[in-house]
């Protein structure tokens, strides 16, 4: 597994807000958000804007219940946001998931994803001790990982986590 260098030089990871349960004979994949979920994916791609946190690229699983705080984010943020849907997102592994950002020449990228890969890309950009201490319970859904390289000692940095 390699970890990505810069670009870019910010990452983002965003696990999708909570799931509505599936209805009969639904898909997985076509499960929408719940209505607190809807809330808490306003609520935080809100935060974030208020903290200046805009990527340039935002990249989202196909996934419905992604593309609904994807959606979020691209209101807060505003209409210059390069949104992309990518299929691989949706029951990938962390190699995907560091492929993705590692193939992007933009500053700062977002990925919209699921866990537990959201957390293992967490944990592998910025190593275990640093995920246990920051995230002791887990990344929450809506859960959202500001994440610099700190050029000084080579290393992806947690700079912030927003929850709602």
């Amino acid at each position: 597994m390699t970890v990505p260098l810069p670009p870019p030089h910010r990452i983002y990871l965003l696990r999708h807000a909570e799931a509505a349960p599936a209805e009969p004979g639904q898909r997985d994949f076509d499960r929408p958000l719940s209505e607190k979920g809807y809330g808490d994916a306003e609520i935080i791609a809100d935060k974030a804007a208020d903290k200046g946190y805009r990527p340039d690229l935002l990249i989202s699983s196909t996934a419905l219940r992604c593309r609904d705080t994807a959606d979020a984010v691209h209101r807060a943020v505003g209409v210059a946001l390069d949104v992309r849907y990518v299929d691989a997102l949706y029951d990938a592994t962390v190699d995907t998931y560091l492929e993705i950002i590692d193939a992007q020449e933009a500053t700062a990228v977002m990925l919209v994803g699921h866990n537990p890969t959201m957390e293992q890309a967490l944990e592998t950009l910025i190593g275990h001790k640093a995920m246990v201490r920051a995230l002791p319970g887990g990344f929450p859904t809506a859960g959202l990982a500001v994440i610099d390289f700190a050029a000084s000692v080579n290393a992806w940095r947690l700079i912030d986590f927003i929850v709602v």
